[in-house]
């Protein structure tokens, strides 16, 4: 008869990156489920646009919204700019069922999801390349997808 413990000694160890990827996504979902996230700053001459999201009180934005700003990350991390600015030009967020007045939150939490991965592999002296971060943004969207948040 087996042990309770037996399956620990059976199980492959997990790499260093796989963890750390993990770890990364659960603390991002983590912060995703406040709103508006954390940011340490806010430079008022390059992101005084999305002033209005921190000085008056806004609703959490609809679930669509947290969506796409993942599938804009995800252009802007894997360098597909033809994507991303013909999404934006043609506001192809609106067929996606958000708001013209979802796009301010729209671009903030793009920003904001792509400054945590670059952030990332200039912590890490790039061993977290692109390719690893948009691997860390599948599992944040898994993530999201599986944790009950309240997010609507």
């Amino acid at each position: 008869m087996a042990s309770r413990w037996d399956y620990l000694f059976e199980t492959k160890p997990v790499p260093l990156m796989d963890h750390l990827l993990e770890e990364v996504a659960k603390l991002l979902a983590k912060d995703l489920q406040q709103w508006p996230p954390p940011v340490q700053e806010l430079d008022l001459e390059v992101g005084g646009q999305y002033a209005p999201l921190f000085t008056e009180p806004t609703p959490r934005p609809a679930r669509a919204v947290y969506d796409e700003a993942l599938r804009l990350s995800r252009w802007e991390l894997a360098r597909e700019h033809d994507a991303y600015d013909d999404y934006m030009r043609n506001k192809r967020y609106l067929e996606r069922g958000l708001a013209p007045t979802d796009r301010l939150t729209l671009l903030f939490l793009n920003r904001w999801i792509v400054d945590q991965m670059l952030g990332l592999g200039e912590s890490t002296d790039g061993r977290v390349n692109r390719r690893l971060m948009l691997q860390c943004l599948d599992r944040l969207e898994a993530r999201m997808r599986v944790v009950q948040t309240p997010i609507s």
